[in-house]
């Protein structure tokens, strides 16, 4: 458990917090703060979180966390109907609103633009090459088109709707990669166990002089199987680019 760094002064209502992110709840006409660990509200709105002692800086209830002003029992039981802090801190926490600085909101909207395009990369080809994009490309390709991310959706739905705008503007398809790895029998079976989680879907494997594999990838993992491949079998090992496989439009989902 982490202790916070506070230090209370006189009048007994008021703690001085830093470090702090600010989640708002207005209720009954007042407004309500709780002091959270920065980086830790989404944690605990995904799921990830489960330790409400990682995410509050203290179980206290708030009008006003910057001035240290803690809300009056009266008006927690007000607008609550009751005076547990730790309940109403996970209701605040749930569904009130974060507080972020233009700067941290500068921040989070440039992560999201990355994130979006390394999907986006992850997931697509240019049909013509075969080959997959760079992230770099997909960003260019993004600020062209002037894709305004939406914080208040997820970075998957977001690169869906990406795709679709892409596709007015470039030659670009969701697909997965047919694969053939011809690889030496004896660096085979162990590189197959490295493989493994970069692989979508193994459509053949055949076992004579050399281990012959046909399989299907997410374009994002192309290069990084091609390297390993060489590098693993010094060379010996061959990869093959066989065909593209068109995930179905009517796919909307993004693993």
């Amino acid at each position: 458990m982490r202790t916070a760094a506070m230090s209370i002064f006189t009048p007994t209502n008021q703690i001085r917090l830093t470090n702090v992110a600010v989640v708002r709840m207005k209720r009954g006409g007042k407004r309500f703060e709780i002091a959270c660990y920065k980086n830790k509200v989404v944690g605990w709105r995904s799921g990830v979180e489960k330790d409400l002692d990682e995410v509050l800086q203290t179980h206290s209830v708030f009008v006003n966390v910057s001035k240290g002003q803690v809300a009056k029992k009266e008006d927690l039981i007000s607008a609550f109907g009751t005076d547990d802090q730790t309940e109403i801190c996970k209701q605040i926490l749930t569904k009130g609103e974060v507080q972020v600085s233009d700067k941290e909101r500068h921040t989070q909207l440039e992560q999201m633009f990355r994130d979006i395009a390394t999907i986006v990369a992850d997931k697509c080809v240019n049909p013509e090459t075969k080959r997959p994009y760079t992230v770099i490309l997909i960003e260019r390709a993004m600020k062209d088109i002037h894709y305004s991310v939406k914080t208040n959706r997820s970075t998957k739905q977001q690169a869906l709707e990406v795709i679709k705008q892409l596709k007015e503007k470039m030659k670009i398809e969701r697909a997965h990669m047919r694969l053939r790895f011809i690889l030496p029998v004896n660096e085979g079976k162990k590189l197959k166990e490295k493989l493994k989680p970069l692989i979508k879907v193994v459509e053949s494997e055949d076992y004579n002089q050399q281990l012959e594999i046909v399989c299907l990838i997410d374009p994002g993992c192309f290069r990084e199987i091609d390297e390993l491949i060489k590098k693993e079998t010094k060379g010996k090992g061959s990869l093959e680019v066989l065909s593209l496989k068109d995930v179905e439009e009517g796919d909307e989902k993004l693993e």
